[in-house]
């Protein structure tokens, strides 16, 4: 009898995981809270980086596809200073596919494809070891039991306990998140300012970035350091209150800078939380965790992507391994560890740079990454 499998959270890295399964065809159940797959807005675009997430739509069979809808041209990134004067304006080659951009929309509607996702199946709590196996219980009260429960969950994942004690903490860095719709036609000098890609301009502790996403829509992100109750006279739910104040924070920058946060429309606040860099845990026999469960970090590229190749090489292990089901998720999580152990290094020390009481900092973290 083949072993029966939830995975919750549908994010890109518990739909990578399903997929997989349904590739090979696994059964798999997959438990999501929101109750369907427009309840909220799905977020800005991610870059697919080839060795990660192109690497798990590929075991999907999925990468096809996903080049068919991803942006390559996104990949531009200019860098301006606090007056306006551009820095940095790097733009891909032709045949560049190195990590193409993808709204999240699009990207979850491709994974999700033929998968039977339980929307509205809201999970409070994962107890590991009872007689029938992985007890899972859920907010309407009901109950069921699985061999193995994967958390896909998130920052603030409900699985993590049954694992680890560990929660995420704040790292000092807040973000400030608004869109602009319709650029070209509405706003075609920010949409210059902006080009193909995104813009980036940094100044001391803190940072304004312009990113597009499909169909003339931009996210716009301010970062800066701060307590986290630094808007405890602010109502953020209030738009033209903040579309005034928040650009008294960069007092001084260029006014067309300034602009993509005069424009916003709404505004919402996400402070970055992260994980322990080098977070394992003992092993629980029957529950793991992937992506930001797991090793929640600075948002610079690398969350989604691991998330995504973790939830297909577990469900690869899972489908194609010797039957040790066990064995498969002890194998996966020595390999996820050492991996997002690197990576957690990385990001932690590029969120330190990028938002520096020295704005040379991000300059040279730009130079170093970047491909010349």
């Amino acid at each position: 009898m083949r072993q029966r499998i939830a995975v919750i959270g549908s994010g890109p890295g518990g739909l990578a995981f399903a997929r997989v399964l349904h590739r090979h065809d696994h059964p798999v159940t997959v438990l999501e809270r929101e109750h369907g797959p427009d309840a909220r807005p799905p977020g800005g675009t991610l870059d697919l980086h080839e060795g990660l997430g192109q690497l798990a739509l590929d075991k999907a069979g999925l990468l096809e596809q996903f080049q068919a809808l991803s942006r390559p041209e996104g990949q531009a990134m200019r860098i301006l200073d606090t007056d306006g004067t551009v820095l940095r304006d790097w733009r891909p080659g032709p045949d560049d596919r190195a990590h193409p951009e993808i709204d999240r929309g699009q990207l979850r509607d491709l994974l999700l494809g033929p998968l039977d996702v339980q929307w509205g199946r809201g999970v409070t709590q994962v107890v590991p070891g009872t007689p029938d196996g992985v007890l899972v219980h859920f907010a309407d009260g009901r109950q069921e039991t699985f061999d193995l429960v994967v958390g896909a969950d998130g920052a603030w994942s409900r699985t993590r306990p049954a694992v680890s004690p560990v929660t995420p903490h704040y790292t000092g860095v807040t973000t400030v998140e608004t869109s602009l719709d319709d650029v070209d036609t509405r706003h075609p000098g920010l949409a210059r300012l902006i080009g193909d890609g995104s813009v980036a301009v940094y100044g001391v502790n803190r940072a304004l970035v312009a990113q597009r996403n499909s169909g003339g829509h931009v996210k716009v992100y301010a970062q800066f350091r701060a307590p986290l109750d630094w808007h405890a006279n602010l109502d953020l739910a209030d738009a033209e209150a903040v579309r005034s104040s928040l650009p008294t924070l960069f007092d001084g920058w260029a006014a067309p800078v300034l602009d993509l946060l005069r424009h916003g429309t709404a505004f919402v606040h996400r402070p970055l939380y992260v994980l322990p860099v080098s977070h394992t845990w003992p092993h629980v026999c029957g529950v793991t965790l992937l992506g930001d469960a797991a090793h929640l970090m600075p948002p610079l590229g690398a969350g989604a992507n691991l998330a995504m190749l973790e939830g297909a090489e577990l469900a690869e292990s899972v489908a194609t391994g010797p039957g040790d089901l066990d064995e498969a998720v002890r194998a996966f999580e020595e390999r996820m560890w050492a991996r997002a152990g690197r990576w957690a290094k990385i990001t932690t020390a590029g969120l330190e740079r990028l938002v520096s009481p020295d704005p040379a900092e991000a300059l040279a973290l730009f130079d170093q990454v970047q491909p010349s």
